[in-house]
């Protein structure tokens, strides 16, 4: 059964401090998806967020790119290395669009991980490398935020509601 949540719910989760912090670092995502030999597969990706959206730039022929085509569905991971965690999770449908040269989205998304003094010959490199790119934009039609603070995952909230509830009697 897939659940969604309501493009208003969505926005609210993603315009928490913490998801906002998550999205701006130089974290990678993680993509999950189906493969076209129907295995699960994750992968780390760089990524940009728009408000709306994120967006993966990858080579066209990728094994991602091919399997997104035919099943769209994918879960999207950003997580925090600190402690207490703090992780952000959606769920999206993917649009793949295959443009030419290297997509602006793709440059944004790499620029945050490396130094000013990388960035000049990367970048060259990357421009002589593609002819064309698939943009990989995702929709998220689910979102949560776990800070470990306000918000844990299902199974310990409902170990805590039941355990504080056995106390109360």
């Amino acid at each position: 059964m897939t659940v969604s949540l309501s493009t208003q719910d969505i926005a609210e989760v993603m315009n928490r401090p913490y998801s906002r912090e998550l999205l701006a670092s130089p974290i990678p995502a993680r993509l999950a998806y189906t493969s076209l030999d129907g295995d699960p597969r994750v992968v780390p990706v760089g990524y940009h967020w728009d408000g709306t959206h994120v967006t993966v730039a990858s080579a066209v022929r990728s094994a991602k790119t091919k399997a997104l085509k035919t099943n769209p569905r994918v879960a999207l991971t950003i997580d925090s290395e600190d402690f207490p965690p703090k992780v952000l999770l959606l769920r999206g449908t993917a649009q793949v669009e295959v443009v030419d040269g290297v997509p602006d989205v793709f440059l944004w998304a790499s620029k945050r991980r490396m130094s000013d003094d990388q960035w000049p010959d990367w970048k060259a490199g990357v421009r002589a490398l593609y002819d064309q790119m698939a943009v990989i934009t995702i929709t998220p039609t689910w979102a949560k935020l776990l800070d470990f603070e306000t918000t844990i995952p299902k199974a310990e909230e409902d170990i805590v509601r039941t355990r504080s509830g056995t106390h109360n009697e």
